[in-house]
């Protein structure tokens, strides 16, 4: 037998043993070279609010090997559907006929899932007929000025590479009974609705409505939420794109705040309720020195308060960067009592605010000049294309909702939980939204990056 041939045999044995030893699960067992016996000094950091679920047991806190369940093996065990194509569909391919609606503020990744959506209905489904309501569900009521538009995938082709959204967007809401009626006139009997948790809420008051009529039309939620809010969607898409953004905005603030006599770098990001892109961004930069967010009250003016911490920092450092999310410092500036076209609370501007106080704190207070370099880059980073990674979601999460629709799921979200995408009720997510926890571990994380008080909550 020549080299060749023997190298060719033994390549089939290693794939035969392979396919062998994946048919089930390896051994994962961990060796110790002894017993850990030294009590653990992150004991001490009492103001973190680390409990005994902090720490990790060896054997009771394990991750199951397949996330995956037979819900007739373990019917008492709460799971969700998995998201994925079914055998047998409820609408007819040549029947069919989508429709799709985006709405709330831009987002990276809106473009992507339209494009998605389209070609998977087109290209997999054989659907022919998909139209696209203009302007959110302000174009979904009948004879509004925004008509809708025919899309198929040369429409599409291309709009994946920009930011935005061909469809357009608005906030605020709509009849709910003459957005049915012109669904049912124009035939549609698929909708998918792209968007945060208003626009969610929306879409099962569409179903409610639907359902009164004895009308058979499937609702499928896309969430999206730049902010990362919404239950049971472990990274909403966008997210990954803000967070790559965001801190190379902190990274300028600090160049900028770095090249001036005692300079403070201030950037104001996105988050009006939760703080993940303002924690994640300050992970991801590494340099900021003071991470705030809404969920926490933060001291200000206060020995021991913010402006005294940066004091300390300019004086070891020469300077100081700052990361605030848009709704931080409510509980110290207040709102201004009146709520946009969505019902959400309008905040004062936060970042406008802190630009002048600490800038006047530090002349009254210490009799020092400091050089505020403040960056609100919101709306940059809200039109911005998606990046790789969340182009891939995007095309996922919209794939799956397709799959959802023509098996005539309806009044659900794609949600994605535990590596996996799922079919979430909307009834489930109604009044829940997703916060940053004081004892999770992405927040002490980012006390462990800062260094800033942990007391701070």
């Amino acid at each position: 037998m020549s080299n060749e041939e023997k190298k060719e045999t033994n390549l089939e044995e290693i794939e035969v043993k392979t396919a062998k030893e994946e048919s089930k699960a390896p051994d994962f067992a961990i060796k110790k070279i002894g017993d850990a016996t030294i009590q653990s000094p992150l004991s001490d950091l009492k103001n973190l609010d680390l409990k005994d679920s902090f720490y990790v047991n060896d054997e009771r806190d394990r991750v199951i090997f397949d996330s995956k369940v037979n819900a007739k093996d373990f019917p008492d065990i709460k799971s969700f559907e998995r998201a994925g194509p079914r055998n047998k569909i409820f609408f007819d391919p040549d029947d069919a006929k989508a429709g799709i609606v985006t709405c709330g503020g831009l987002c990276p990744g809106l473009n992507d899932v339209i494009r998605s959506i389209v070609l998977e209905l087109e290209q997999w489904y054989k659907v022919r007929k998909i139209l696209g309501f203009r302007y959110g569900y302000a174009g979904l009521i009948p004879n509004s000025k925004y008509q809708p538009v025919a899309l198929n995938h040369e429409v599409v082709e291309s709009i994946h590479l920009r930011g935005g959204t061909i469809l357009g967007s608005s906030r605020g809401d709509q009849a709910v009974k003459e957005m049915v009626k012109n669904l049912v006139d124009r035939n549609i009997n698929m909708l998918f609705c792209i968007g945060g948790d208003g626009t969610l809420r929306g879409a099962h008051a569409l179903v409610e409505e639907i359902e009164k009529q004895g009308l058979e039309i499937s609702v499928i939620g896309i969430p999206k939420t730049i902010d990362n809010d919404i239950p049971f969607v472990e990274c909403s898409f966008g997210f990954q794109t803000a967070v790559e953004v965001s801190k190379n905005v902190l990274e300028c603030a600090k160049i900028e705040a770095s090249c001036t006599p005692n300079g403070v770098g201030l950037v104001k990001l996105m988050g009006r309720d939760a703080g993940f892109i303002t924690s994640y961004a300050t992970r991801a930069n590494g340099n900021v020195d003071y991470c705030l967010i809404p969920e926490m009250k933060f001291p200000i003016y206060e020995k021991g308060g913010l402006y005294d911490c940066v004091r300390r920092t300019i004086g070891d450092k020469g300077h100081a960067l700052i990361a605030l999310a848009e709704g931080a410092g409510q509980h110290i500036i207040g709102t201004s009592g009146e709520t946009d076209a969505s019902g959400n609370k309008k905040f004062n501007d936060v970042g406008q605010f802190m630009r002048y106080d600490i800038t006047k704190h530090f002349k009254d207070k210490f009799d020092t000049e400091i050089n505020v370099r403040y960056i609100s880059p919101s709306y940059v980073i809200r039109s911005v294309p998606a990046n790789s990674q969340d182009k891939i979601f995007c095309a996922d999460l919209a794939r799956y909702a397709v799959d959802a629709a023509m098996a005539g799921k309806t009044d659900m979200m794609i949600g994605y939980w535990h590596g996996e995408f799922t079919h979430v009720p909307l009834e489930a997510i109604q009044n829940l939204k997703k916060r940053v926890e004081r004892s999770s571990r992405e927040w002490t994380s980012v006390v462990a990056s800062t260094g800033q008080p942990p007391e701070w909550w």
